[in-house]
């Protein structure tokens, strides 16, 4: 980690969950429409590694190699390294007194991401929730597909209250730009609700509009209509699943300085969470301070 500003990094004020997150601040127009203006970064899963199930398989080679030895290291690791460590080790059977000890795991996944094997990584799930990004930021975000699962809200079904903004970073210290946002998301808004209450009536009344049979379909039905209003700036949060080795990949590509500024952030915040929960899958990873003023990520190792 370095020295910049970690504000609300590891704050919870609603839950004593240790695993870190970035909680940003939401906004509201004159109106009381709510809008973000960062990304918002939570861990809520990461591996859970139980190694005592393979004392068996250790069990059975010859006590002279000394494999029954290998849980015993008395340096713990956290979870993904734990996971990956073995299965790296795995690979060469590296169990007896001779292998590379859980106090020199740094020099381990050091050599490691120098050789480029980098599938070792990909048995280590991390789940993060993403809030507070454009509809924008996840076209691009979900063409990370190896490696990767997603959830995001669907608009066929949710609007209404819940429906929330985002606004760039070029608008924020710009009065002029950032006073047309607020306009502009304020009259979305009531276009949106306007023509969703017109659909409800006038499917009630009779009309053949929409084709839907049930109360719940028609909502949907109404949804997936009007959504056509909202711009990209709308938020689009997601749940996303990737292995240690897609996460790097991602972190390589979105925060590099040629990646487009609203993902960059979002890869920044990520990177500072996965750092704390997986330190030695991702030290090698440094900050890059922009001349913008934001901040990237640069690695010795892109392709692991």
């Amino acid at each position: 980690m370095t020295e910049i500003d970690q504000k609300k990094l590891l704050e919870n004020k609603f839950s004593q969950s240790p695993l870190p997150f970035y909680n940003p601040e939401v906004y509201e127009t004159k109106l009381g429409l709510s809008y973000l203006r960062e990304p918002g970064v939570a861990i809520i899963s990461i591996p859970h590694v139980d190694l005592s199930g393979a004392q068996g398989f250790l069990d059975g080679f010859p006590r002279e190699l000394e494999f029954f030895k290998y849980l015993e290291d008395p340096t713990p690791l956290p979870s993904s390294e734990s996971l990956c460590k073995f299965a790296g080790q795995l690979c060469f059977l590296s169990h007896g007194p001779q292998r590379t000890l859980n106090d020199e795991a740094a020099k381990y996944f050091h050599n490691i991401k120098e050789s480029g094997h980098g599938s070792v990584l990909e048995h280590a799930n991390i789940s993060i929730l993403m809030w507070g990004i454009s509809r924008s930021l996840t076209h691009e975000l979900v063409r990370h597909r190896a490696g990767f699962g997603f959830s995001q809200v669907s608009q066929r079904y949710v609007g209404g209250r819940t429906l929330r903004f985002v606004e760039r970073p070029e608008y924020v210290e710009d009065k002029f730009l950032h006073e047309l946002f607020e306009d502009r998301i304020e009259r979305t808004q009531r276009e949106y609700e306007g023509i969703t209450e017109y659909l409800l009536e006038k499917q009630k009344a009779g009309s053949e509009i929409l084709s839907a049979d049930r109360k719940t379909d028609l909502r949907k039905k109404v949804r997936q209509a009007a959504r056509s209003l909202l711009p990209n700036e709308t938020e689009a949060p997601l749940v996303i699943t990737g292995n240690v080795r897609a996460w790097r990949h991602f972190l390589n590509m979105r925060g590099s300085e040629h990646a487009e500024v609203e993902i960059r952030r979002a890869a920044f915040e990520t990177y500072r969470c996965l750092s704390q929960v997986a330190p030695l899958l991702f030290e090698d990873f440094a900050v890059a301070h922009l001349s913008d003023g934001t901040h990237g990520l640069k690695t010795l190792f892109p392709k692991v």
